[in-house]
């Protein structure tokens, strides 16, 4: 009995390793990956966030968010993370960005509207801080 439960797994495995081997003729392989016919013509576009600004470019940002909503300048780190974060989206082509604009720029006792976030994003994108 024990020697015909072998057979039938021997058997069944056999089955099974013929089965995934390959074919160029095999109905069940998977195409292989094709690449976009149109080359990325920004590379670094969606890489991640633009670099933290510093200087004048810092204050530059900081008066751009102060103009759409000045209470999110009032925790001026949170604002440039912020702006960063929003960045990658811009960048990656997300959908409903003034919501998720007005998401980023909510904290702790600052409140964004959509409407404010549509003007973020204008903002962020008039001073060339996120590079479309």
């Amino acid at each position: 009995m024990q020697l015909r439960h072998v057979a039938i797994a021997t058997i069944t495995a056999a089955f099974a390793l013929s089965a995934c081997s390959s074919s160029d003729d095999d109905a069940h392989t998977l195409p292989a990956p094709t690449s976009s016919s149109q080359p990325n013509e920004n590379p670094g576009k969606a890489a991640g966030p633009p670099p933290e600004p510093t200087g004048a470019d810092r204050a530059e940002l900081l008066r751009a968010l102060a103009t759409a909503n000045p209470d999110v300048v009032r925790y001026e780190d949170k604002a440039i993370d912020a702006a960063r974060n929003q960045c990658m989206a811009i960048n990656g082509g997300a959908q409903r960005l003034d919501y998720f604009a007005s998401q980023r720029f909510t904290y702790k006792d600052v409140t964004t509207t959509e409407a404010q976030g549509k003007q973020i994003n204008e903002a962020l994108k008039g001073i060339g801080f996120c590079k479309v």
